[in-house]
């Protein structure tokens, strides 16, 4: 066969190569023209006895069959004999494969000193010996392949094999260490753990079996590690009846307690779920990995907990992104839910509340907490809360809140929610957790509104954490208040206000109010917050909330819905005002330590924000365009171009997996000549994990690879010691970095002017111009139209925008451009819908029902646009 494995001019050493798997292993590479030196001390199964006559028999085969083989009868404890044995027959040595072994099987109660001894000395103590003669030929000659034989015993332990699993899982952890120790000899070594018929397998499975676990399913696997052009190193195979595997170390994701915390019994079995849960499995491959949770855990300092609080586990947790949405209803029936519009022909309230309004609708600004407590309250519901809060709604109370808005809220919106565990407080007996939401309009990715929720845990607290900030702030001066507001609520203005979405059967159901101590059910405290917000836009703004800026409340006491409010204000400056409310029939304070803060003028409207432009890279579907690691990459390539001396130095793969934005980038400088490729290209000897700015600060000497990796910023998998020949990444010259992203950085430039062929059409010119220009000739040829309508008309025209005025308060009337002051009626419309009135193909009413067309002022003028039927 033209690829066939072949072994000419090897030379290997078989141990226990009398009999069973050492005899078939002996066979098979003597058949691809490996030189064997059959060793077998001759003795028995328990170690007993000694005798040439099973490594003769086999060297006899292997000589029939036209190989090369010399027997070799001392025991592995004289390993340097065996060793000597392949120099002076063959000259040299690449094979070793450690098969010997007995057993002394027995339970552990019943189990002897000698029984221990002498299978340590046979499998750990010989396999090292003779390992040991071989390693200084090996290492020297720069090749060499390296067999241990391991047992499923060893791995997983068995009945009444104590010495013989001790033994066995002995090899596996020695045989690592060598793999890494000779790896850069290309001295590779590799473990089995077979399952075969012989000699030892006879007493512990049946006949039948061990006859069909033939020792020749076996030796195929070792051939192959152990031939040149295999570059498994350090693993471990499970073989035998024709099946094969590869092993390796599985490790939960664990518990980490933050240092200084006082870890008890108790805490470690509340935690036991956590700790043997496989759910979340890792595979450290090296001892690197292995310690890793560990050395980033060591800068760790515990904020303390107890059995409700975790406060290591939950602060700083993500909770899950939530999107919600909202329209002009949802808005009516908030503002109606916290006591607006109680007088319904009040047009500065009413404005909260109807779409139509003739000064425009507007969202009343205390309803940005609404979509953020509904999210949270979501995913409450899905059974979903940050790591380390086990508690539940029966202990919890709205203590605090803080809302600010970054602009007034649109009518109507998409949001997407994105939260954090922010701080968690000690109280003493009590504890707060303060959550942090910031939302964001899910079309244009703008921030809209940031919310705290301090969330009042009681009995959680007393682990002598941090108490927090002072409580006394927001504190009203010592004077009557500026000016009061008092308004009583509706017996069912909790069932209203419940209908925006806390479903808190406490605010609802009388039979679940009176299991936690209340008469009734309470009152939202959102909904006494709404209140409260109305009251001071009325008093310092005329009820317009585009001059909302920010709210933070304590709630002092609940509410019971049919109570009367009385809000309280002091006017600290023009656009702070401190205030509280309190609940006149009990004379309770129920919101204190309050406090709005004001725009002292309308907000100009935010431009809108311009999409970030995420273009992928070439070879890396995903990656966000413009990393700067992809110029250092390029620098890199140019050096080792430049250094070709750097490849026989380094001799070494790396692959370097970055984060922020992600990206994969190989270094090979083992293929002659070097390269640089983006990807992961081929197998890696060295896989180095770091964030992309980590990186550029590593190769730019500004951070240091050593604290990076004991900060745990850096992660380093396989042969750790080839990280430290990457010294040579801090000489590369910053300007070549520079130069070599001045192309791509053109290269982009040039697309981004590039006309793109699928751009959007333009929806083509204004039709209003044509139609007005119309209209006025109409009005010059019929004056009597004037008198009909007897208004003054603004039109506003969207996609594209535009205004113009008729006014027909007299004959013949005029039609301009433009704005004009206090028209009778304004009328909102598209372009288009302008276009389908003047050709007669659509009427107002229509329009109008379609919600194409809003009236503000006097809607009677939208029945009287029959001078625009036919203009074209």
């Amino acid at each position: 066969m033209a690829n066939e494995l072949r072994f000419d001019g090897r030379v290997a050493i078989v141990t226990g190569a009398g009999q069973g798997l050492g005899r078939a292993h002996a066979l098979l590479l003597a058949s691809r023209g490996a030189k064997v030196v059959v060793n077998d001390l001759g003795g028995s199964a328990t170690g007993g006895g000694k005798n040439s006559e099973a490594a003769d028999k086999v060297v006899a085969e292997i000589k029939a069959a036209g190989g090369e083989a010399v027997a070799n009868y001392d025991s592995v404890e004289d390993g340097a004999k065996i060793v000597q044995t392949a120099l002076d027959h063959f000259k040299r040595l690449d094979i070793v494969i450690n098969n010997a072994g007995i057993l002394r099987d027995t339970t552990f109660h019943k189990m002897s000193e000698q029984d221990w001894e002498l299978i340590y000395r046979v499998h750990v103590l010989g396999a090292f010996r003779v390992t040991q003669a071989a390693w200084p030929h090996l290492r020297d000659a720069g090749y060499g392949r390296v067999i241990f034989t391991s047992s499923a015993a060893g791995i997983y332990g068995n009945f009444g094999q104590a010495n013989y699993s001790m033994a066995k899982l002995g090899l596996v952890g020695f045989a690592r260490t060598l793999a890494l120790e000779g790896a850069k000899k290309n001295v590779f070594v590799n473990v089995i753990a077979p399952i075969a018929g012989s000699r030892l397998t006879e007493t512990v499975l049946p006949k039948e079996v061990t006859d069909a676990l033939k020792p020749e399913y076996v030796s195929p696997l070792v051939a192959v590690l152990c031939h040149e052009s295999c570059q498994e190193n350090g693993g471990l195979f499970e073989v035998g009846g024709g099946f094969l595997s590869k092993l390796r170390w599985q490790r939960t994701e664990g518990v980490r307690f933050k240092l200084g915390r006082n870890i008890t019994p108790e805490l470690v079995q509340s935690h036991w779920e956590r700790v043997t849960d496989f759910e979340k499995a890792t595979f450290p491959a090296d001892i690197t990995a292995a310690t890793q949770p560990v050395l980033e855990n060591l800068g760790t300092k515990s904020r303390g907990g107890n059995e409700f609080i975790d406060a290591d586990a939950a602060l700083g947790y993500e909770l899950p992104p939530i999107t919600t949405s909202y329209d002009e209803r949802d808005l009516s029936l908030y503002a109606l839910g916290v006591g607006a519009a109680r007088d319904p022909l009040n047009p500065k309230e009413l404005r909260f509340v109807y779409e139509n309004h003739a000064e425009g609708f507007q969202a009343l600004p205390s309803y940005a907490v609404v979509p953020a407590v509904n999210a949270v309250l979501k995913l409450v519901a899905e059974g979903k809360q940050a790591p380390g809060l086990n508690y539940g709604l029966d202990r919890v109370l709205h203590g605090e809140q803080y809302t600010e808005l970054l602009r007034p809220l649109p009518p109507h919106a998409k949001l997407r929610h994105q939260g954090r565990i922010k701080d968690i407080f000690d109280k003493g007996k009590n504890a707060l957790v303060v959550t942090e939401i910031r939302t964001f309009d899910a079309a244009t990715g703008e921030e809209l509104v940031r919310n705290e929720l301090t969330t009042f845990v009681r009995g959680a607290g007393g682990w002598g954490g941090d108490r927090g900030p002072s409580s006394d702030i927001n504190v009203p001066p010592e004077r009557a208040p500026d000016a009061v507001v008092t308004e009583k609520t509706n017996e069912n203005q909790a069932l209203l206000y419940r209908l925006s979405g806390d479903w808190n059967p406490l605010h609802a159901d009388p039979e679940f109010a009176g299991a936690f101590g209340f008469p009734k059910p309470i009152l939202h405290g959102l909904c006494t917050f709404g209140h409260v917000v109305r009251h001071v836009l009325k008093t310092f703004r005329d009820s317009d909330g585009r001059y909302f800026k920010s709210i933070k409340v304590r709630f002092a006491e609940s509410v019971f819905p049919g109570e009367t409010l009385q809000t309280e204000m002091w006017k600290e400056s023009d656009s702070r005002i401190l205030f509280r409310c309190k609940v006149l029939e009990r004379n309770k304070v129920v919101i204190s330590n309050a406090a709005i803060e004001l725009h002292t003028e309308l907000p100009k409207a935010r431009p809108a924000p311009k999409a970030e432009a995420q273009a992928p890279v070439a070879g890396n579907p995903g990656a966000a365009q413009g990393s700067v690691s992809a110029s250092v990459f390029a620098a890199i390539r140019g050096y080792v171009e430049k250094h070709p001396e750097l490849v026989a130095k380094v001799n070494n793969v790396y692959l370097f997996k970055l984060t922020s934005p992600e990206s994969t980038w190989t270094l090979d400088l083992k293929n002659g000549q070097g390269s640089v490729t983006q990807g992961a290209a081929g197998k890696a000897d060295c896989t180095l994990e770091l964030t992309d700015a980590d990186f550029l600060a590593m190769t730019s000497g500004k951070a240091d690879p050593q604290k990076l990796y004991f900060g745990g910023k850096l992660k380093v998998a396989g042969n750790v010691m080839a990280s430290q020949k990457l010294n040579f990444l801090t000489k590369i010259d910053p300007r070549e970095v520079g130069a070599s992203s001045a192309p791509a950085a053109s290269a982009e430039a040039s697309k981004a002017e590039a006309p793109k062929a699928d751009a959007p059409k333009s929806s083509g010119p204004a039709s209003a111009p044509a139609i007005f220009k119309s209209l006025q000739e109409r009005l010059a040829k019929s004056p009597e139209l004037a008198a009909e309508v007897s208004a003054l008309i603004q039109f506003k025209l969207t996609s594209p925008e535009g205004a113009w005025t008729v006014d027909l308060r007299s004959a013949p009337g005029t039609v301009s451009e433009g704005t004009q002051a206090s028209p009778t009626a304004t009328l909102t419309l598209a372009d288009e819908d302008l276009l389908a009135l003047a050709k007669g193909a659509a009427t107002a009413r229509e329009l109008y029902q379609r919600s194409k067309l809003r009236v503000d002022g006097d809607v009677r003028v939208a029945h009287r646009l029959g001078f625009l039927k036919h203009l074209v």
